[in-house]
């Protein structure tokens, strides 16, 4: 195999990033994407480190360095954009994020002369839509995925304006955000290094609270206030772009602003479609066919092809046409609605709401359970010096729904856990 001649420290980094519940198959171009972001030292050092968030003492200790040494090399690798640090009463944690959405996009979302974006761009196409792997990893495994889309505020009917939740409104995440901050979107500046890049804004990409905070003070991003982050979201509302961000109902640490044709969470929409890849809004479009001129413009906007054109079957008419919509595929998010001419189309909240985990521990245990991952959180080896991380990961399986929790105690093997769970069936 191609990945066998790989240097040791980027084949150990690549099976540490694969502990995360959404990993990076291994493949000839995912070793070539880690050279080009990493020294080989970085790589064998980043591949010892534990999951869950961890401090300099607890870096120092599992290289083997000094606490300057380490401290000078975690300082770096935030500088890149490969670590996050959090500074919290005056106290720095640290944590590697996964691929995506993590170190990928940070890597792209500032013009840097440090390493050959371009070809960097070319990689990432590559592993992401070619081969296939990776984003089907991404988005099509288990049934708790990544992130979600929030619905298109305008397109919304003031009488159903009530039913729209706080966390469901990309407005009330910037307005309760401790920190703002923006960069270059990573999937327009990847597809114009290819020459394929559209022409909706760049400088969109938005990120919050201790990520935020993490990427302005290495220049990752670039800090904004409330009111220029939410001008940056009405200029999305008006180049028809979707919002999508962190699968979560608190503290959300990312929006991005999606476009059909750059966007990846968008384009795997459209290829995993039936497999549901992204969470969808709470609210579904629907159709007046007497209204519907048939113009076609919700389906040339429509990011995840649900809009298609099927004759109106009008014996007096026989070429007119009408739009349909694919409930199925449908991502919920609105646009369609801004753009109907004829305003023949409006919102109604889906039969069944779309449930959206608590917080970034809930949503990373739930993925973890179903694929199959739970015991790399649980049994990391230095995550288990801390009896703290372990209640927090115990509390989080504590909470689930039944199945959840079954489905955790069989992946454990634990009469610990299965002791746990027999304590609070109802």
């Amino acid at each position: 195999m191609a990945h066998m001649s790989v240097r040791a420290g980027y084949r150990d980094l690549a099976e540490r990033l694969n502990r995360f519940p959404q990993g990076a198959p291994p493949s000839r171009l995912l070793f070539r994407i880690l050279e080009l972001l990493f020294s080989e030292r970085e790589a064998r050092h980043v591949a010892l480190l534990p999951i869950r968030p961890f401090t300099a003492t607890t870096a120092s200790r599992v290289w083997g360095l000094s606490a300057a040494e380490s401290e000078r090399l975690l300082d770096g690798l935030a500088g890149k954009g490969i670590l996050l640090d959090i500074e919290e009463n005056g106290r720095s944690t640290y944590v590697l994020p996964p691929p995506m959405a993590g170190f990928f996009e940070f890597s792209m979302m500032r013009i840097r002369d440090d390493v050959d974006q371009k070809v960097l761009a070319e990689l990432f196409y590559e592993y992401l839509n070619v081969e296939e792997d990776f984003i089907r990893a991404l988005f099509a495994d288990g049934e708790t995925n990544l992130g979600r889309v929030f619905v298109h505020e305008p397109a919304v009917p003031p009488e159903l304006s009530l039913h729209v939740l706080d966390y469901e409104r990309a407005s009330h995440i910037i307005r309760s955000a401790t920190d703002i901050a923006v960069g270059v979107c990573y999937c327009r500046h990847k597809m114009e290094h290819l020459g394929k890049a559209c022409g909706a804004p760049k400088e969109i990409c938005m990120t919050f609270n201790n990520t935020a905070s993490s990427l302005i003070r290495h220049r990752v991003a670039r800090r904004v206030d409330r009111e220029e982050c939410l001008s940056l979201l009405e200029e999305a509302y008006g180049n028809n772009l979707v919002q999508f961000g962190e699968n979560v109902r608190e503290r959300v640490n990312f929006i991005c602003n999606c476009c059909g044709c750059c966007c990846e969470a968008m384009i795997a929409g459209r290829r995993f479609g039936f497999l549901h890849p992204v969470h969808t809004s709470n609210f579904l479009p629907r159709l007046d066919g007497a209204a519907c001129n048939g113009c076609g413009k919700c389906v040339s906007f429509c990011p995840v092809n649900a809009m298609g054109l099927v004759s109106a079957n009008d014996p007096k008419k026989r070429n007119r046409r009408v739009a349909r919509l694919d409930d199925d595929i449908c991502l919920g998010c609105g646009v369609c609605v801004r753009v109907c001419p004829a305003e023949a189309i409006r919102l109604f909240p889906r039969k069944e709401r779309v449930l959206t985990p608590v917080n970034s521990a809930h949503r990373v245990v739930l993925m973890a359970i179903e694929r199959g991952k739970l015991q790399n959180l649980i049994f990391d080896n230095h995550a288990l010096t801390s009896h703290r991380v372990m209640a927090a990961i115990l509390g989080v399986i504590l909470k689930l729904p039944p199945l959840h929790r079954l489905l955790a105690s069989r992946q454990m093997k634990s009469r610990y856990l299965e002791f746990l769970f027999t304590k609070i069936q109802v």
